[in-house]
């Protein structure tokens, strides 16, 4: 019995030393995308969203966290998303990219904006801070059909109103306008959405 306890001492500490490896990899957020500062909920001082990249990773997937400044100017992390953005390469392409543009986050008027381009479909995504959450608050899209039409939909989920409408390039005027009630309550928060569930709005 003496003689295996060194293999089995061997064994336990590779395998603690693969957990380890492992976990670290899946962790290894390192390569940043976008800096933005601006003020999110009204107090006057500079917070951050951060976009990293898990560059290790083969899929490439990417983190989406935000910080608010407190008091003494320090930062706190308030949201870690690793779902809110596609990953680059998606498993189920099969190492393809997903042929789509990385979002944009932007800070407007104290309002979170995210904005993306997948399929040719141009969307902004805007969440509120309230609560201590970043609830969304409204969808606009765009999509052109490649000739002379624009389809354009805006859903505020605080009115709860959805507006199709269709332009034409060029032209101010609006046709086809629809409007429709919705509900869509609670008011869904950035931490509990995927890049999925944006675009079934």
């Amino acid at each position: 019995m003496k003689k295996s306890l060194p293999i089995v001492l061997f064994f336990h500490s590779a395998t603690i030393g693969l957990y380890a490896q492992q976990t670290v990899h899946k962790n290894n957020y390192t390569f940043e995308i976008q800096n933005t500062e601006g003020d999110l909920n009204k107090d006057q001082l500079k917070d951050k969203i951060v976009i990293e990249m898990d560059v290790k990773d083969e899929t490439r997937p990417l983190r989406v966290q935000i910080f608010l400044s407190q008091p003494d100017k320090k930062l706190q992390l308030a949201v870690s998303s690793t779902q809110l953005i596609e990953s680059e390469y998606p498993i189920d392409k099969k190492g393809k990219h997903n042929g789509n543009p990385l979002p944009m986050f932007i800070i407007e008027e104290g309002n979170l904006k995210m904005l993306t381009d997948i399929n040719d479909r141009k969307s902004c995504y805007e969440f509120r801070y309230h609560q201590n959450n970043f609830e969304l608050i409204k969808i606009s899209r765009v999509y052109w059909n490649g000739k002379n039409t624009t389809f354009e939909t805006e859903i505020d989920l605080l009115a709860q109103t959805q507006l199709n409408f269709e332009q034409e390039l060029g032209s101010d005027e609006i046709f086809n306008k629809r409007t429709k009630k919705i509900r869509i309550t609670p008011l869904p928060k950035i931490q509990d959405l995927s890049f999925s569930d944006l675009e079934k709005y």
